[in-house]
């Protein structure tokens, strides 16, 4: 079976999320967005682990779960996962088998409060925290590789200094993509991730990265599987021109800047704020090629960004007001899902209900969309016209 699935979510109990990420929304949101497959997020939060046991129901005993409805419905399914900061602020994921194995693995950690935020910061190195993932059967994997604040590359110049060994899987983020990754020699062997990091449910944030993986059934064990074995059919995910970390730039007034430019400066901008290091600039320190090198098991990125925030772009309306809202429902009342809409539905049909977005989405399918790009903590901005 082939799905799409967002492995990384966060939910209500950490920290600025959305009070809506609740397990019912967080289904039916999935469900527009065309996703089959959703992190449960949070797993060591003992508020979040009532509230699942409450909302969820496993699925014959696969580790994967859906909402606890009295009568059958086809909403997104959940598995479990979470997100943990280690004693370096490196983030890491890890995919657990079940709720159950997650109450369990609780008391494991060295941590001041566990249920502080829903993302723990745990008193423990990366390689403490993967035996102790792997005990439990978990597959695990630094979060947002490249992310100047809290992912793995900001430390460390290799991924087993981190952990003294392979992880399971590396997860992009949203300001890179795999023909940046595959310029570093050492990511060749590993599988690439792209997930969302979302702290709300709309479709516009959920979802906005996605796998597309083929599975021998819909399991824990087949997702695992199917992980560590590279089949991932298809990452999709921003233009990494629109992450917020993509170039070297200035927190305060986001004055881009050259990586060498910024480091002779001491990373000081002439507003007097700090330049933060883009994952642009970190990759280029990391690479081992100018142009990326592709293992033969690496599959197509392929580039979207959220329907509402397109619809928003070209009719300059707010991504939340009735006005992109009724248009978005009616894309998906004429073609399906928005992942279906951004993907699939041929161009000439969306032209015939609403033509300036038609234009935007053919650009960003043949790769020849004009973007700002993000820095210093601002994402990137499609270049209308």
């Amino acid at each position: 079976m082939i799905i799409n699935a967002d492995l990384h979510v966060h939910s209500k109990y950490s920290m600025a999320t959305s009070k809506n990420m609740d397990p019912e929304t967080m289904a039916l949101e999935s469900v527009k967005k065309g996703l089959d497959l959703v992190a449960t997020g949070d797993a060591f939060h003992s508020g979040w682990l009532n509230e699942l046991e409450d909302s969820l129901v496993e699925i014959d005993n696969t580790g994967i779960y859906k909402t606890n409805d009295t009568i059958e419905t086809n909403n997104t399914k959940f598995i479990t996962t979470t997100e943990v900061e280690d004693n370096q602020r490196i983030h890491h994921l890890i995919i657990i088998p079940s709720i159950e194995v997650a109450w369990n693995m609780r008391d494991e950690f060295t941590v001041k409060n566990m249920d502080a935020d829903g993302r723990p910061r745990i008193r423990m190195s990366g390689a403490e925290i993967m035996d102790i993932a792997r005990d439990y059967n978990c597959i695990i994997g630094p979060a947002h590789i490249f992310t100047p604040w809290t992912g793995l590359y900001k430390s460390y110049d290799s991924v087993t200094d981190c952990y003294g060994q392979q992880p399971d899987f590396v997860e992009l983020g949203l300001s890179s993509d795999s023909d940046l990754a595959d310029t570093i020699k050492e990511l060749a062997d590993y599988t690439f991730l792209t997930n969302s990091d979302s702290h709300s449910p709309w479709p516009h944030r959920i979802g906005r990265e996605f796998n597309r993986m083929e599975l021998k059934d819909l399991s824990f064990k087949s997702l695992c599987f199917s992980i560590k074995n590279n089949d991932i059919i298809e990452n999709y995910g921003f233009d990494p021109r629109m992450g917020k970390y993509h170039e070297t730039g200035c927190i305060d007034c986001h004055r881009i800047y050259n990586i060498h430019d910024a480091v002779e400066c001491d990373m000081k901008c002439s507003c007097g704020g700090r330049i933060k290091k883009g994952v642009k600039g970190r990759i280029q320190e990391l690479a081992s090629f100018d142009k990326p090198h592709h293992p033969s098991h690496r599959p197509h990125y392929q580039y979207l960004l959220p329907l509402a925030e397109l619809l928003s772009t070209v009719h300059d309306k707010g991504v939340t007001t009735k006005y992109v809202q009724t248009r978005y429902d009616r894309l998906l009342d004429l073609f399906g899902n928005e992942i279906d809409v951004l993907l699939n539905t041929p161009i000439e049909k969306i032209a015939t209900v609403d033509m300036l977005l038609a234009n935007v989405i053919k650009s960003y399918r043949d790769n020849t969309l004009d973007v700002i790009p993000g820095r210093g903590g601002q994402y990137g901005e499609v270049n209308y016209n």
